[in-house]
């Protein structure tokens, strides 16, 4: 279990960060990976490209970005605990969503995608050591630890996740669905 310090991470990720921060990092990644398996096996592939709201992202949008976002911490953390010197940019999660086509994949192949990428995170940060966990660098302009990434991803993943219960979920039983036609 850690506590991650407000100079480890932007104040942009506070809101992730506060979901997960003195959780065990393990512990949480594994538990979001039930929740999330638990959902994407319990939808249709017609339910999946539910959308609250005309532009808002579908189900699998939100999945895929999910998907996306843990890779890229993840690099990250790997670039930080490996001592990259240089800045890491930043990316526009708009425009990887519109490029990624996720509503023309299927469920299966996002949940397989989902695994993978949990279960490297989970080995990645499993092979840190103290020392790399507390070493800073710079990404998207702003300095990280390599630990406040792994708490970023769990607690960007309980952010999604929430939204999905709040504003996706509780409408399917209405007429108002949106679907995708993308």
């Amino acid at each position: 279990m850690m506590n991650i310090k407000e100079d480890e991470y932007s104040e942009y990720y506070k809101g992730y960060i506060s979901y997960s921060n003195g959780i065990d990092l393990f512990e949480l990644l594994r538990a979001n990976a039930d929740e999330v398996n638990l959902l994407l096996t319990s939808l249709s592939e017609e339910d999946a490209l539910y959308s609250y709201e005309p532009g808002k992202w579908t189900i699998k949008e939100v999945f895929g970005h999910i998907i996306d976002t843990e890779r890229i911490f993840g690099y990250r953390a790997l670039a930080i605990a490996r001592g990259e010197d240089n800045p890491i940019p930043g990316y526009d999660h708009n425009a990887y969503v519109k490029n990624a086509d996720f509503n023309h994949q299927t469920l299966s192949s996002l949940l397989s995608q989902y695994q993978t990428a949990r279960e490297a995170t989970i080995a990645l940060f499993h092979s840190f050591t103290d020392e790399q966990l507390l070493r800073k660098g710079i990404a998207n302009n702003n300095t990280f630890s390599v630990r406040a990434f792994g708490y970023a991803i769990a607690g960007h993943e309980i952010h999604h996740l929430n939204i999905l219960a709040e504003r996706y979920l509780t409408s399917f039983e209405g007429d108002n669905k949106q679907k995708s036609t993308s």
